[in-house]
């Protein structure tokens, strides 16, 4: 099936937004993905050790720019308020501004995963029980477990393996 290349949904409280599949990241829309990269990252990392923050940033605009597949939701004011990039069948990132979580977002951005960059697997720290029980609620278990992140902090990551489109 041809890939599509945006949708719009319908989340809590009558909003709308905007899922689209982004080819040319353009060095503005990186540096505001960054922005909810950080917002989120601050929201719901409480575990991270004071300046992990700051480190880890320095490398999420290569990040988002080297990813195969990235998906932003657009709000209705067409401002990107989540992102979501997948490697393979692997989901490597996924992110929402703070003020948007809760709304159904996140569940429509992994089904787009699923459906149109056949994402079956993600990785989660293992200390952010939020996502960890956001992921098993959509269907991932838990398959292998490291006691430390790719970058050898101690960052336990889970490997979770999940549905299939």
């Amino acid at each position: 099936t041809p890939l599509k290349r945006y949708i719009i949904i319908s989340i809590r409280r009558n909003k709308t937004m905007k899922i689209q599949t982004i080819e040319n990241r353009m060095p503005e829309l990186i540096g505001v993905l960054t922005q909810v990269w950080e917002d989120s990252v601050r929201a719901t990392h409480n575990f991270l050790m004071p300046g992990d923050v700051e480190r880890i940033k320095e490398y999420v605009p290569q990040a988002i720019g080297g990813i195969g597949k990235l998906a932003v939701a657009f709000n209705e004011q067409d401002r990107p308020v989540g992102f979501l990039g997948v490697e393979g069948e692997m989901i490597e990132m996924l992110f929402l501004d703070p003020a948007v979580r809760g709304n159904g977002l996140g569940r429509s951005m992994m089904d787009y995963a699923v459906k149109n960059f056949g994402a079956s697997k993600v990785n989660v720290n293992e200390q952010n029980r939020g996502a960890k029980g956001f992921y098993e609620h959509m269907g991932f278990s838990v398959c292998r477990r490291t006691d430390t992140d790719d970058q050898g902090r101690p960052y336990p990551i889970l490997y979770m393996d999940g549905i299939r489109a």
